[in-house]
This record gives structure tokens, C-alpha cells and sequence, in this order.
């Protein structure tokens, strides 16, 4: 299972292929921070929260996964404000399966 609860029905193909790839990362612990925050955000995301997506969705699962824990510093570039709003989402637990 996926953890995929949206369908792509709707999203331009730029958007679908981000929330797949959210939801495919190899690390279940990130496919449920990435996915999670993905179903509940990707319509209402900008141009410049998509590219910043995008750029998140490069580094190795391990790495992202310790800048959001905040076991290890954010390096700049990826230090966004989109990447806050993804850690303010995992914290609140609102991206947690039912």
C-alpha cells in the first residue's frame, strides 16, 4: 500500500508527478512525512513551493529524513520556507495515517 489517499485526478502533470514521487521514496518514514504533507497541500502550492518541493525530493531519504528530525542541521539551500512548513506539518501530525 502506498499511503496515497488523493487521487492525481484534477492535478497538471507536474503536481501528479510530485505526489507520486512523495509517496515512492524508498523510506516509509518519508514517504509518510513527503506523501502525507503532499495529499494534504499539492493543489495549493506556488510555482516557487513546487520547485523547492522538487529540489527536496533529490538528496538521499536518510539525509532529509535528519533535517527534519533536526538531527542534523538543514543545509541552506534546502532550508525554505516551504521546508519549515513541511516540518510544521509532521510535527503537528496532521500528515499521521487514520
Amino acid at each position: 500500500m502506498s499511503g496515497l489517499t488523493r487521487s492525481s485526478d484534477g492535478l497538471d502533470e507536474r503536481r501528479r508527478r510530485i505526489l507520486f514521487r512523495s509517496w515512492h521514496r524508498g523510506m516509509r518514514e518519508m514517504d509518510l512525512i513527503l506523501g502525507g504533507f503532499a495529499n494534504s497541500e499539492i493543489e495549493a502550492l506556488s510555482d516557487a513551493d513546487l520547485d523547492a518541493f522538487e529540489a527536496l525530493l533529490e538528496p538521499e531519504d536518510q539525509k532529509v529524513f535528519s533535517w527534519i528530525s533536526g538531527s542534523e542541521p538543514t543545509p541552506i539551500e534546502f532550508d525554505t520556507p516551504l521546508f519549515r512548513r513541511i516540518c510544521d506539518f509532521h510535527m503537528s501530525g496532521r500528515g499521521l495515517p487514520a
